[in-house]
C-alpha cells in the first residue's frame, strides 16, 4: 500500500518563503512522476508543480514559474516544494500526489495516490 506523509507548510507574510516536503513508502516502482497540487477555498483543484522522478524532468504552472522549485532527494521517492516570493493568492491547501505520467503530468487522473494536504497561508 502506497502512503504520502506530507510535512512543511504554515503561515507567512508576503515576500516570505515556504517548504514542503513529501515521502511517499510502499510499492512505488510503477510510478514515475510526482506532483504538487493546491486547492484553494471554493476553487477547483489545480497543478502547481510536477517532477519525473526517473528523468528529473520539472515542469511548473504558469503562475508559479521561478517563485517555486520541486527537487527530489537522493531517494527517488522524496520531494520537496520551495516556495519563495509568496503572494497572498498562494494560499491554500497543498497536496501531494503520486502516479504514472506520459506527458500527461498536469492532469490529476494521472495520480493514483495523494497526500493528506497541509496548509499554506500567505498574509498581506
Amino acid at each position: 500500500q502506497v502512503q504520502l506523509a506530507e510535512s512543511g507548510g504554515g503561515s507567512v507574510q508576503a515576500g516570505g518563503s515556504l517548504r514542503l516536503s513529501c515521502a511517499a513508502s510502499g510499492y512505488t516502482y510503477s510510478s514515475n512522476c510526482m506532483a504538487y497540487f493546491r486547492q484553494a477555498p471554493g476553487k477547483a483543484r489545480e497543478g502547481v508543480a510536477f517532477i519525473y522522478t526517473r528523468a528529473g524532468d520539472t515542469y511548473y504552472a504558469d503562475f508559479v514559474k521561478g517563485r517555486f522549485t520541486i527537487s527530489q532527494a537522493n531517494a527517488q521517492n522524496t520531494v520537496s516544494l520551495k516556495m519563495n516570493s509568496l503572494k497572498p493568492e498562494d494560499t491554500a491547501m497543498y497536496y501531494c500526489a503520486l502516479g504514472y505520467c506520459s506527458g500527461d503530468h498536469a492532469e490529476e487522473a494521472s495520480y493514483g495516490y495523494w497526500g493528506q494536504g497541509t496548509q499554506v497561508t500567505v498574509s498581506s
